[in-house]
């Protein structure tokens, strides 16, 4: 097993800890990580993201998608209802399985579509106003006093300073 060592990324950095989690269970996950079910991730749009899985022989009571903590997890297993079926050649897979996505911050899971033996799970980055960048006006003005807004923020005035 390859072991990488991060700490000179991060000797100059604080509170970046979940970085380095996720890049060591990231490491951790190729080496032991199987293919079943094979899966794509496309860019929709610039906010916008789908995860489609090659599911075919599953049927939607049979799959259980869930979102826990920026974890999106997708798991599947057949019920057959004490049915046996001798195969002469199996090629369909249709075993269990379990496969595990971690989500960014504020990426949500909008919706999610079961169509021709192929799961489709939507996925949306929605940031929240207060965390969107802002341009902030320069205005033309004496330097040495506050702005309006800065004095209500710090809950002062001119009045009071006299």
């Amino acid at each position: 097993m390859r072991r990488y060592d991060f700490s000179p990324l991060f000797s100059n950095t604080i509170g970046f800890d979940r970085m380095q989690r996720l890049l060591d269970a990231a490491s951790e996950r190729s080496e032991t990580s199987n293919s079943y079910p094979p899966y794509n991730i496309e860019a929709v749009e610039d906010n916008a993201y789908r995860i489609t899985l090659a599911v075919a022989g599953f049927s939607e009571k049979d799959l259980d998608i869930t979102v826990k903590e920026n974890a999106l997890t997708v798991s599947g297993k057949i019920e057959r209802d004490g049915e046996t079926v001798a195969f002469l050649h199996q090629g369909i897979a249709g075993r269990a399985f379990e496969r595990r996505f971690s989500l960014a911050d504020y990426v949500v899971v909008s919706g999610a579509n079961l169509e021709n033996g192929m799961l489709y799970i939507d996925l949306a980055r929605e940031v929240p106003e207060a965390l969107k960048p802002r341009k902030i006006d320069i205005k033309h003005g004496g330097v040495a006093s506050l702005t309006d807004k800065a004095k209500k923020l710090i809950g002062g005035d001119d009045k009071a300073a006299a």
